[in-house]
């Protein structure tokens, strides 16, 4: 076992503890940059590893009421199928399957990482926009298409980049339900997360794209990291935090683009 591996599980850990986003966004760019990992074993392996650290986050929400189901059920209507679709497409139909897939995946990834620091600087705007032009009296049935279609673009996203689950799911339902509180909608894209990014790993172990012994290195790093970022965060602004992760993705995500 690579010492690093747990070192790097334990960094990006606490950032997550701290801010509640970065697991994908970080990890994935830091095997592939740093470690030299295949990007498709990469994503596979970062897909399961952010299905076991958020199945806790999804516990703590619940046990506190800050979880809406039926969002969360909606979401996965669209991106459970997506995701398993995009990764049979890419198996079947692209030369090498997944493997032979990993520029097109380092792409995505940069893409995705440029949106999710975007959507990390610009979130309180965002939701003061998205409140304040809300419609008086939405219409049910809209909204949830609209958030099975979202749910959709995420599981394609996701399943590709195991970048998007987070910062990126919760901007979407800022626009979607401007009248839900912040810490039901953070609460309810944490608990989409969990099933997506589980379908999305285990359709990459069935394609071959999963390093275990690498996984089990990052969560030994990881989970003491997530603790006490968790139990920290207090201590440090959020308005320092997020414009830092904001540029480290910006920076990771030109350097993906770059390459392709």
């Amino acid at each position: 076992m690579n010492l690093l591996y747990p070192v790097a599980g334990f960094a990006v850990g606490t950032i997550v503890g701290l801010t509640g986003v970065g697991g994908g966004s970080l990890m994935t760019p830091l095997l592939v940059l740093l470690f030299g990992v295949n990007p498709s074993v990469a994503v596979g392996t970062d897909l399961l590893y952010a299905s076991i650290t958020k199945a806790g986050g999804t516990l703590a929400h619940s046990l506190k009421g800050t979880v809406d189901w039926t969002i969360t059920r909606t979401l996965a209507m669209g991106s459970l199928p997506a995701a398993a679709l995009t990764l049979w497409l890419v198996h079947q139909y692209f030369p090498g399957g997944l493997g032979g897939a990993s520029k097109l995946i380092s792409f995505a990834l940069g893409i995705a990482l440029l949106l999710t620091a975007l959507s990390l600087v610009l979130r309180k705007k965002l939701q003061a926009f998205a409140q304040k032009h809300a419609p008086s009296a939405p219409d049910p049935r809209r909204t949830f298409w609209l958030t099975v279609l979202a749910g959709a673009v995420l599981g394609v996203l996701v399943s590709i980049s195991s970048v998007g689950a987070g910062a990126l799911g919760v901007t979407v339902l800022f626009f979607l339900y401007p009248a839900l509180p912040a810490h039901r909608i953070v609460g309810s894209d944490i608990a989409h997360a969990v099933p997506l990014t589980l379908v999305a790993g285990l359709g990459h172990w069935w394609l071959g794209s999963i390093n275990w012994l690498l996984l089990g290195s990052l969560l030994i790093g990881s989970l003491p990291g997530i603790w006490l970022g968790s139990h920290i965060s207090a201590k440090v602004p959020e308005k320092v935090l997020r414009p830092i992760l904001a540029g480290m993705l910006v920076l990771i995500g030109t350097k993906l683009i770059a390459a392709y």
